[in-house]
């Protein structure tokens, strides 16, 4: 019981930094980052909605939002947002499976087993979430890599060069954590599933084999019962 506590509790650290990382990565601005700080006045980030413009003396952020989500974007910006909010979505539904079938939370306390088919679930939802998660991130830092080392081969400048910034690293540290979470909860907990569950059914058994000889007690008792009760009423009847 102790060393499955632990793995619940291990398994939902990781899974709710994992599901704050990737929300983070979403909705921050910093996909891509200029490469040339030395010979530049102001920082400029790239994120999935906006581009944002930091100066570098005083400061003062200035953002930009990108067109109407139905206006044309690039490939890569359209299919990375499509993979980071499917990953939010089930890494966010992971998590809150998880704390429902944690056994410190008072939800079906009685249930233990489907408390932890409950972690079963969300070990596999976070997963799940992992994968579309690392691969928009893994692909879009390769992309921003391959496109400025095609410039720098072929000597073209276009006065900013860009590399993935710390959003990028934010979107595969969190998929890398629930890869981790889920790993925890569907390998780990599938153990102490098949032991809970066969000490539920030596209980079971041993409950129904006690109810099954009280009622056979109950039912040589009854007839005598029965016996003596007519006896009584017979007598009563013959006086």
């Amino acid at each position: 019981a102790g060393m499955r506590f632990f793995l619940q509790y291990v398994g939902c650290f990781f899974a709710f930094f994992s599901t704050g990382f990737l929300i983070a990565s979403t909705w921050t601005d910093c996909w891509m980052v200029n490469a040339d700080d030395s010979l530049e006045v102001s920082t400029k980030c790239r994120g999935l909605w906006w581009e944002c413009v930091t100066n570098v003396f005083d400061g003062i952020q200035t953002c930009d939002e990108y067109d109407s989500i139905f206006a044309e974007h690039p490939v890569k910006l359209v299919l990375t947002r499509a993979m980071m909010i499917t990953a939010d979505i089930l890494a966010g539904f992971g998590f809150l499976f998880l704390v429902l079938g944690l056994d410190c939370v008072k939800f079906l306390p009685d249930e233990p087993l489907i408390k932890l088919r409950i972690c079963l679930v969300s070990g596999i939802m976070l997963l799940i979430a992992g994968l579309p998660g690392i691969t928009g991130s893994v692909w879009y830092a390769v992309d921003v890599y391959v496109e400025r080392s095609s410039l720098v081969f072929h000597n073209v400048f276009l006065g900013i060069q860009y590399k993935f910034g710390w959003s990028c690293w934010l979107g595969m540290a969190g998929s890398l954590g629930c890869f981790l979470s889920g790993a925890l909860l569907t390998c780990c907990m599938y153990l102490f599933r098949e032991t809970s569950s066969g000490r539920l059914h030596s209980a079971y058994s041993l409950r129904k084999g006690y109810s099954s000889a009280g009622t056979i007690v109950t039912n040589v008792h009854l007839p005598s019962s029965q016996t003596a009760t007519a006896k009584m009423y017979a007598v009563d009847t013959r006086v």
